[in-house]
């Protein structure tokens, strides 16, 4: 679990925001899930903003920490007029998120009037199949965590808007592979020292687009490829793949997918055959929280799958003193937020300062939900957010582009920070970006 770095100006934004903050506050579960009916009460109008995350099985450690990042500010900040509640959807099936769960979910929340934004989804995958029903609802989605680049960029992302093709009804606070992967591959060729790397992905569009990433970025770098498998994310034994790396005996191996798909039990296995000693790394989709937790990578690789294992987040990370997020999160929920908690918090607060903006007088659904997304989509708004100023391009992509990277700490037996690169202000030299 991390937090994300608070900036003097999106840590003045929450406490201003603290200073209105609702009397409705959300009261955590047991296990630390965000309550649906938690409201943000500023009277008149009620509204719903929707959460469309995985929150069940192997997923919980990824949908809930986000899902209560959206409780979190709702319960914090308010918006004079509006009354506003949360529609809680899981994309997960059987404990996996499901793309075709995600669309049916979408159009459920499309199909409720009231419910004017949607935080979500986790994977891309699943965001593949809501951005057509999105699009064609008009309905304004924020990702906190979709990565894949053809979700927002060339002939692919114009696709999946085929009902209103010009019409962006999808944003994302999450910067996009082409970084992410270029920051693994920074990990492994300039921290890890590593010039040669064996490359693995679990077939998912997100897990293809991560590994796309990491090959260009390597190869920039100066490094060789020397051999590539694509595990389908059903796999459980990868003895066949881990023995091929075994012969290879390359020093680094990257895998593209999430814990899912089976990375945690790929890397138990690595240290079963005895080549724990081979560092590994991966992105966001082996983020997901601390040995200590279930179903987490890091739990299921095992202390001898968990030496010289590295991860990315592509969103900024905290600063080492408390902060009021972090603060706050800890008090609400009895747990430190997730790698994508602040990420989902600023697009709640994106919708809300949207609102604020549009919503004056406004008291017909749909209108005030087309107000809202043409708002959102308009490059010129920008946002003050716990991650700091954020805005969107012509393609509804972040115009933050900040990688964080960890190392697995055998103390803590959790992910440690390590650094963090801004591939706007420090690109890598060479690289071709996606336009």
């Amino acid at each position: 679990m991390k937090a994300i770095r608070l900036g003097a100006l999106a840590m003045g934004s929450v406490l201003a925001f603290s200073a209105c903050s609702s009397a409705a506050t959300p009261s955590p579960s047991a296990s630390g899930s965000a309550a649906p009916s938690s409201a943000a009460s500023g009277g008149g109008l009620a509204v719903k903003i929707g959460i469309e995350l995985p929150m069940s099985g192997g997923e919980a450690p990824n949908g809930v920490p986000a899902a209560n990042g959206v409780a979190l500010a709702l319960s914090q900040i308010q918006v004079p007029g509006f009354t506003i509640t949360i529609n809680q959807q899981d994309d997960a099936v059987n404990g996996v998120h499901n793309a075709n769960q995600g669309a049916k979910n979408m159009q459920t929340l499309a199909n409720d009037p009231s419910t004017l934004f949607v935080v979500g989804p986790y994977n891309s995958n699943v965001a593949q199949a809501e951005i057509p029903v999105s699009n064609a609802a008009g309905l304004m989605q924020c990702s906190p965590a979709n990565t894949a680049v053809s979700l927002t960029k060339g002939a692919a992302a114009v696709a999946l808007r085929a009902t209103n093709p010009s019409q962006i009804a999808y944003v994302r606070v999450a910067t996009t592979d082409d970084n992410q992967g270029a920051g693994g591959a920074d990990i492994a060729y300039n921290l890890v020292g590593a010039h040669s790397a064996y490359v693995l992905d679990d077939t998912q569009t997100y897990g293809v687009g991560l590994v796309a990433g990491f090959t260009a970025a390597f190869k920039a770098l100066g490094g060789t490829i020397v051999g590539s498998a694509s595990p389908p994310d059903t796999t459980t034994d990868f003895t066949s793949y881990v023995t091929t790396i075994q012969g290879l005996n390359p020093p680094y191996v990257f895998f593209g997918g999430v814990t899912t798909s089976g990375l945690g039990l790929f890397r138990k296995q690595m240290a079963q055959q005895g080549i724990a000693n081979i560092p590994f790394g991966g992105g966001d989709g082996i983020s997901d929280g601390s040995a200590a937790t279930t179903s987490t990578f890091l739990n299921i690789a095992g202390p001898a799958g968990d030496v010289s294992t590295y991860s990315t987040v592509a969103a900024i990370h905290d600063i080492p003193n408390p902060t009021a997020f972090s603060s706050a999160y800890k008090a609400m929920f009895n747990t430190d937020p997730g790698g994508y908690s602040a990420p989902a918090y600023a697009c709640a607060q994106v919708f809300l300062q949207a609102l604020k903006a549009v919503g004056t007088g406004v008291t017909d659904l749909a209108t005030l939900r087309s107000k809202i997304r043409a708002y959102v989509a308009d490059p010129a708004n920008k946002y003050d957010t716990v991650l700091g100023t954020v805005g969107f391009d012509a393609n509804g992509d972040t115009t933050q582009h900040t990688i964080s990277y960890y190392k697995f700490d055998p103390t803590t037996k959790d992910w440690a920070f390590v650094k963090q690169r801004d591939f706007v202000a420090d690109p890598i030299p060479g690289l071709a970006t996606t336009p």
